[in-house]
């Protein structure tokens, strides 16, 4: 509380302990008026006594009056101003209450003309009145000094000068001890204003403590549900975040009533950003949830969860036809076209999940299932989460579990398939396949054991195990007397990026006292898309002799300058390309193509899946100098490759 502020709190106090006080006084006043107006009517000055009993009770009437009359805070000035009133403030009503009691003072400083100048010989009743008239005004009055200090006054003063005036030794003494009793009044009055002040300033410094306490426990309350909502909130499209989103999961648990979590992913979201930069991102991002909103049904929860994701929660039974019908039409009108942007450049995908909502882990992961699977058969698409998705839920929860038991046990195992040249005469590499044979699930996909391992961060470990298991066939096929057959380790674009791969490699052929020359690093084609990132980690495997090799080329990003760029050893055609290439002339024209290309960039080029005899046959009038597949070796144990590799040499 400010200085002025709690002024004005005290001089408000005060004023109302002077009402309160007035009200009590005024009629003792009256009374003792009117009891002076009997004595002085019975000593026939009723005339003069009249005269004087009239203005002392309209002085009095008046004193009662201001009691009554509003008082004006400072903070209704304007609101007064405007409905036209002019009460007076604080200030002004304790003026008047001191102008008033001044008055009434000057009217009993006139008590002497009813005695007679104190002579007559009703001195002693008037004397006695005047002293406990002045004594209660003391009494009753100590909250505002001047008001007391105004009345006593001039009604003592009157009683001294006429004791005076009369002369005598026992008159000046009564006259000065009126004096002494004037002054000790005088003293009491202000002693009790200052503990009247004293005490309203500690009731007033209270109050405004507990007040501010109680505004800075309403700011705390409101700050904590602002927070509460901020922390629950996506900051720039208003809708939930992941948070708000768990929340209104956690409203529903403890029950198995169906509901319906539906995961949205834009599809060519970066490359707005990159394109158009963040702020147009953001535009878009607005869009679309102003789109959600439009298509979403009542009561329907929405989230962005993430940079380009956003969730629709349907805490009501959604049946796999209502689902069907919001998918579709969430999916047509989010890859409408958005301004200021070519068609079709901001696509949606999705996935949904519909079952009980009690357990917000479950169900989140089912839907982002379901939206993988979507992504996964292009843009524009969504997809349920069904029998088939809730078993492949099941296998990778399972994986999850189990792989980084696998990896310290070493359950896993790396096969090995053999690229063969010279048309299928000699082996030229072994490369090592992942395989992993699951106690429930039998043989899982390698992709499946990749992806899990980047998920729970077993990355790692995993190519740790990967390349000490090459090692060790590096040096079996050592022993055997060989010759130039090499090892190739499939290495994915996440790993190369997110590992130091280069590294992990060259220590391991170093304790093994390994020639690098013998490793070949095959790198699946869409690393083409983030060269700038693996270029230096290739380089340095390139300088120390390690090939390296583009595997599954012509089912992705890469081009024939980005080859020239990685500075590739060999290129693997993709199967999908070789298999059945008899009866598919576009195939054998761009094999034919890459054939030709390789002799001007200086690499190899290997023809995976060949099958069969006519697969074989055609490689070999294409000129195909490397092949690989099962009509020459499926992938094989180590120990059973070492055996094929004796047998292929003899």
């Amino acid at each position: 509380m400010t200085e002025l502020a709690l002024r004005d709190a005290t001089l408000t106090d005060q004023l109302f302990a002077v009402r309160k006080t007035v009200a009590i006084s005024i009629p003792v006043n009256m009374l003792l008026g009117l009891a002076s107006l009997l004595v002085a009517i019975h000593s026939d000055k009723t005339i003069t006594a009249l005269v004087w009993f009239a203005i002392s009770s309209i002085i009095n009437l008046s004193r009662l009056l201001l009691c009554r009359l509003p008082v004006r805070q400072r903070s209704a000035h304007a609101n007064s101003a405007v409905l036209g009133l002019s009460y007076p403030g604080v200030s002004s009503h304790l003026q008047i209450h001191t102008f008033l009691a001044l008055s009434s003072g000057l009217v009993w400083g006139f008590v002497p003309i009813l005695c007679d100048w104190y002579t007559s010989s009703d001195t002693l009743f008037y004397l006695t009145v005047v002293c406990g008239i002045t004594a209660g005004a003391v009494t009753h009055g100590f909250a505002y000094a001047p008001i007391p200090m105004c009345f006593i006054t001039p009604a003592l003063l009157s009683v001294i000068v006429c004791l005076v005036i009369a002369g005598g030794f026992d008159r000046y003494v009564l006259a000065a001890t009126v004096l002494l009793y004037l002054a000790a009044q005088i003293r009491s009055t202000r002693v009790g204003e200052a503990l009247i002040i004293n005490d309203s300033k500690l009731k007033n410094q209270a109050t405004a403590l507990s007040r501010s306490l109680e505004i800075a426990n309403q700011q705390k309350t409101l700050f904590a549900e602002d927070m509460q909502r901020m922390a629950a909130q996506d900051p720039l499209t208003g809708l939930f975040n992941r948070r708000g989103l768990r929340d209104a999961f956690r409203q529903s648990s403890g029950t198995d009533q169906l509901g319906c979590l539906m995961l949205v992913d834009l599809d060519g979201f970066k490359s707005v950003n990159d394109a158009y930069g963040h702020e147009s991102g953001d535009q878009i991002l607005l869009e679309v949830a102003r789109r959600l909103k439009d298509v979403a049904t009542p009561g329907a929860i929405l989230a962005r969860i993430g940079g380009d994701e956003f969730a629709i929660l349907f805490m009501h039974q959604t049946s796999k036809e209502d689902a069907e019908i919001i998918a579709n039409q969430l999916v047509k009108v989010i890859s409408a076209p958005f301004p200021k942007m070519d068609p079709g450049r901001v696509g949606a995908s999705l996935g949904a999940y519909i079952g009980p909502l009690n357990r917000i882990d479950e169900a989140m992961s089912y839907a982002d299932a379901a939206l993988y699977a979507a992504k996964k058969q292009g843009r524009n698409r969504w997809r349920l989460f069904d029998d088939e998705l809730q078993k492949q839920a099941e296998l990778y929860r399972d994986i999850e579990r189990d792989l980084a038991k696998a990896l310290a046990h070493k359950t896993l195992e790396i096969h090995y398939q053999p690229i063969v040249a010279d048309g299928g005469e000699r082996a030229d590499t072994f490369e090592a396949l992942l395989r992993w044979h699951h106690a429930q699930h039998g043989w899982v996909a390698p992709p499946i054991i990749v992806d899990i391992a980047s998920r729970t961060g077993l990355s790692e470990p995993l190519l740790r195990f990967i390349i000490h298991e090459a090692c060790q066939m590096a040096l079996l096929v050592k022993e055997v007397n060989a010759g130039a057959v090499r090892i190739a380790v499939n290495v994915s674009p996440r790993e190369l990026a997110q590992l130091a791969v280069d590294e992990l490699i060259l220590s391991a052929f170093k304790e093994m006292a390994l020639d690098p020359a013998v490793l070949e690093l095959e790198i699946t084609e869409d690393v083409a898309i983030d060269l700038k990132i693996v270029q230096r980690k290739l380089e340095r495997l390139s300088k120390a002799g390690v090939r390296i090799a583009i595997d599954d080329f012509g089912t992705g990003y890469s081009s024939l300058g980005s080859l020239h760029q990685i500075r590739a050893d060999r290129v693997k055609i993709d199967k999908m390309l070789v298999t059945g290439t008899t009866l598919a002339s576009a195939h054998r024209s761009l094999i034919d193509a890459v054939l030709r290309v390789s002799e001007a960039y200086g690499f190899d080029v290997v023809a995976e899946g060949v099958e069969t005899e006519d697969d074989l046959q055609t490689m070999r009038a294409l000129g195909c100098p490397l092949m690989q597949g099962h009509l020459f070796a499926p992938a094989m144990a180590k120990d059973d490759a070492i055996q094929w590799l004796c047998q292929m040499r003899s």
